[in-house]
């Protein structure tokens, strides 16, 4: 019989390891609800539960965090292996260990005996082995409590390559041309360090960087790739695809917080939607961990044990990334004429630190290559006919900075005091921390280890002779916070968020953020509210109004159409209400528009340069915008005219562009019928005998776009969705049950789980499902209770 609500289907497993009995409820959406009678117990089974869903998902990921593609698939893996080791922690465990809290070598301890427990199983009962395993032809590893902290790569970190590609653009333009690859606020122009010179850095450096970060690609090339041929599997695509032989890395999140005066309940609402690239299966995985004295439900990812985002039964906790910290620095070296492994510093020739590790291979004896590291970290790029050598000094090396550490201490905070204290232990990623609690309180904290920078501001490369030193890190003490904000909320969206009176920094904190339409417009929204609900939040998260357009509709309601196509275009976005709908023919237009022809069209009016154009994509979005609005000379004699005519022709363009992809009716036209989600697995290039098996998931006819509060960022080429919340929380503190939430495609990473696609027509059409705390309601929905016992 198959599962109901009210008849839990019974599984019973004997695991070694165990203390006492640890019960797994799954509700009917997937959610593990996981009680033990001790939290070793606890976080063996949190384990124990992320290798019976996403086995090979971790599994994946612990192999390239530390290097160990090769070994599985092969030569073609080799470089991404070199890469990701010069990124591994090196430094002392006991320090790593400590930033975590007192009792995360315990935990971590624990949570990989659970995951070994479940490897164990299958090796006892293979049925159990995941199909990708099959597949690929390859097996499980076991795994070591280092291992969860020691992997750095799968974390945000930022801004050498934006270091790199600036150099290459100043190189040849003026700092308003790199604008518009990355607006910076405050505004200034970088300043070249004395000693670089801009047409001297190769952008290449950015290669084994890249590789070391991206996600793993599968083609059959690839796989087939000869140790002659490993090498030139080193080259990473904008897009973050390994190829044979630019760098855009969207970043985005919504949080926000609000006070119980601003609600329709009288307590609190906090909502959060992080995002991510879109997968199967996907980043985040919910979770609810029920142990004495510890009761929290949220999402994190399964790597890792806790959760990072969610509520404990007293205080709610969300993150959004902080883009204000800069925490990489680019350092360019002279290396001695008779000796490329030692480089100038000071007075003195210094030598680097030269590491020969072994690197398995399949189906060829190990492999001994060579890392090597300067004393701001490791040697990215090597150019010894010009004697230089160029390295990457990263927050990463410092003890207390894998992603989320800290949240294995803010997850069992209590109150406001609590928490601000573990938000100065967080090292990476620096975050939004917004916060909310029983009491009544509300606030907003800002997270993460952020260099201090005296004589340089960070944007460009800098020598490694000793003149530029990183002196500590900035105080968490002075990093901005509020308690209660006056307004009655606080939100973020990755925007330019210091306040400007903030007395405790001498210099701007960063230069880098986010583009601001989402902040802008999630702002208008909360302002304009007295009362706010739950439903409120949920039609915030998945709001599709998008601010470019509403600027963009302000300069074209002054213009004359010059021919049909104009005309027929400036209709259609005359009488639109700037919402990018599934079903919208004028939004589907718009974004034609946008992202093909006037973006487009726009760099290549501005810079001659074709190499600088590529560097400078996709655009950003307030300069692009800025641009517009007030239209340099570059345009014409006559600035405004010229951009007038510019933007009705690209306008009759993407008109142009919409008959011949949707028919010569708009009126037929759709954005869901070129926007679609779409989770790709990773292994369906390669795929030979799924056994009817599906791994993607898609197309899903999808609203939303780039800049609106519902994230769901696309290719332009292919109108894919590819990058947007990874999750969507909401919160009601206080009276929990009442919380909802949405993960997509599903929280299995089963191809043949039930809850493998189940929530992502769910996630296409903006509807949630409820996020169940108390035992009663979680009893009500279970579907499936897994009991393990100690034999």
């Amino acid at each position: 019989m198959s599962a109901t609500p009210n008849s839990p289907v019974d599984e019973r497993l004997s695991i070694p390891g165990l203390r006492a009995p640890v019960e797994i409820l799954l509700d009917r959406w997937g959610i593990p609800h996981i009680r033990a009678e001790n939290l070793a117990d606890l976080f063996f089974a949190q384990g124990f539960n992320a290798a019976r869903d996403r086995l090979w998902q971790i599994d994946l990921a612990r192999k390239r965090g530390l290097g160990l593609l090769a070994g599985d698939f092969g030569a073609g893996y080799l470089a991404q292996d070199r890469a990701a080791r010069l990124f591994l922690y090196r430094g002392n465990m006991d320090a790593e260990w400590s930033a975590y809290g007192p009792d995360a070598r315990d935990i971590c301890t624990s949570f990989v005996q659970g995951i070994n427990a479940y490897i164990d199983l299958v090796e006892r009962e293979p049925d159990r082995l995941s199909l990708e395993f099959i597949e690929m032809g390859t097996k499980p590893a076991k795994w070591q409590p280092e291992d969860v902290v020691r992997v750095r790569t799968h974390g945000w970190m930022r801004n050498a390559v934006s270091e790199i590609l600036r150099a290459n653009v100043l190189s040849k333009c003026d700092p308003d041309t790199d604008l518009l690859r990355g607006n910076l606020n405050p505004l200034i122009v970088p300043k070249v360090p004395d000693g670089v010179e801009l047409d001297a850095v190769p952008l290449d450096i950015v290669d084994l960087y890249r590789l070391a970060t991206t996600a793993v690609m599968f083609s059959r090339e690839r796989l087939a790739a000869t140790l002659d041929e490993a090498s030139a599997w080193a080259k990473v695509t904008p897009a973050g695809e390994v190829i044979f032989d630019q760098d855009f890395q969207p970043h985005g999140s919504n949080n926000w917080t609000i006070a119980g005066e601003r609600t329709r309940t009288g307590r609190p609402i906090l909502a959060n939607d992080p995002h991510r690239a879109h997968a199967a299966p996907p980043l985040r995985y919910l979770v609810h961990l029920t142990a004495p004295g510890f009761d929290a439900i949220g999402t994190g990812e399964a790597i890792f044990p806790g959760i990072m985002i969610g509520h404990n039964g007293d205080a709610a906790f969300g993150l959004t990334l902080f883009f204000g910290h800069d925490e990489e620095d680019v350092y360019v070296y002279e290396t001695r004429q008779d000796d490329q492994n030692r480089y100038k510093y000071l007075d003195d020739w210094e030598e680097m630190q030269v590491i020969e590790e072994s690197f398995p291979v399949k189906g060829e004896r190990d492999q001994t290559l060579s890392l090597k590291f300067t004393r701001h970290g490791p040697v990215v790029y090597e150019d010894p006919a010009n004697r230089r050598a160029y390295a990457i000094r990263t927050v990463w090396s410092e003890p207390g900075t894998t992603a989320y550490g800290a949240s294995l201490i803010s997850m069992r905070t209590r109150n406001f005091d609590e928490f601000r204290a573990a938000m100065r232990k967080w090292g990476v990623p620096a975050v939004n921390q917004v916060y909310a609690d029983r009491s009544g309180t509300v606030g907003w904290v800002v997270a993460g280890f952020a260099p201090v920078r005296e004589n340089w501001d960070g944007l460009l490369p800098v020598p490694g002779d000793g003149r530029f030193e990183w002196k500590g890190f900035i105080d968490a003490e002075h990093l901005p916070w509020v308690r209660n904000p006056s307004e009655g909320f606080f939100a973020t969206s990755n925007e330019m968020n210091v306040p400007r009176n903030w007395p405790y920094l001498q210099r701007p904190i960063g230069y880098e953020w986010w583009e601001s339409s989402r902040a802008v417009r999630i702002h208008e929204v909360l302002e304009g509210q007295a009362r706010h609900s739950i439903a409120d939040s949920i039609a915030l998260q998945t709001d599709v109004f998008s601010v470019p357009a509403r600027r963009l509709k302000f300069i074209l309601s002054g213009l004359k159409a010059q021919d049909i196509d104009s005309s027929r275009a400036l209709e259609m976005l005359r009488a639109w209400d700037c919402r990018l709908t599934a079903v919208s023919a004028s939004g589907c237009l718009f974004e034609l528009w946008w992202s093909n022809h006037l973006k487009p069209a726009l760099l290549k009016l501005l810079v001659a340069d074709a190499q600088i154009r590529s560097l400078l994509l996709p655009g950003d979005v307030d300069s692009i915008l800025r641009v517009i609005a007030d239209p340099p000379p570059s345009f014409g004699a006559n600035p405004v005219k010229a951009r007038d005519q510019f933007l009705l022709s690209t306008l009759a363009a993407a008109y142009r562009d919409g008959v011949s992809r949707l028919g010569a009716d708009p009126a037929l036209w759709s954005w869901g019928g070129l926007h679609v989600g779409y989770f790709c697995h990773a292994i369906t290039p390669v795929l030979t005998s799924s056994n009817g098996t599906r791994f993607d998931v898609g197309p899903l006819p999808k609203a939303g776009g780039d800049s609106t509060p519902m994230m769901a960022m696309y290719r332009p080429d292919t109108f894919r969705v590819w990058f947007g919340a990874s999750v969507r929380i909401i919160i009601d503190v206080g009276e929990w049950d009442n919380s909802v939430w949405i993960n997509a495609p599903g929280q299995s990473g089963d191809p043949r789980s039930p809850h493998y696609a189940d929530l992502a027509p769910l996630w296409a059409k903006g509807e949630y499902v409820p996020m169940l705390y108390s035992r009663d309601a979680v009893e009500r929905v279970t579907e499936k209770r897994i009991r393990l016992e100690a034999p």
